[in-house]
């Protein structure tokens, strides 16, 4: 179980990190190609800012805490990450859907989160089997 929470939180790290740095640094790139904006306004830029700092903070957590023991502190960081993982895969399924903002690597983006937040909601069951 170790060796799949750590391969889980590196995966994580390295998707979020550079992710939340491609935001942080050029958001109309990753904005075009996830929902197809052709430019952003000045407000979509910034709040792709935030959300690549978010997400940056995110990797780095998720990477100084690969090589952890199980703690409280461990647990919290996958529920977060659960957390982050569904609901971004709702968000994205409601922007292709129902708002018709689709760029090229949208759905591929949705399946990869859903996959992530069956892993860690796997992750998590387990550790709640360790606990016991």
């Amino acid at each position: 179980m170790k060796a799949t929470r750590k391969l889980f939180l590196i995966v994580i790290a390295a998707v979020e990190a550079a992710t939340g740095l491609g935001l942080l640094l050029l958001p109309s790139v990753p904005l075009a190609l996830l929902l197809g904006l052709a430019s952003g306004t000045v407000e979509a830029i910034f709040v792709g800012r935030i959300a690549g700092v978010a997400l940056l903070s995110i990797g780095v957590a998720s990477w100084m805490a690969r090589k952890d023991e199980l703690n409280p502190s461990l647990s919290g960081l996958l529920v977060g990450i659960l957390i982050y993982n569904t609901a971004v895969t709702i968000l994205l399924v409601y922007a292709g859907a129902v708002l018709k903002m689709t760029g090229v690597i949208l759905w591929p983006v949705i399946a990869f989160h859903a996959v992530l937040a069956v892993w860690g909601g796997l992750l998590l069951r387990g550790i709640s089997s360790e606990l016991r």
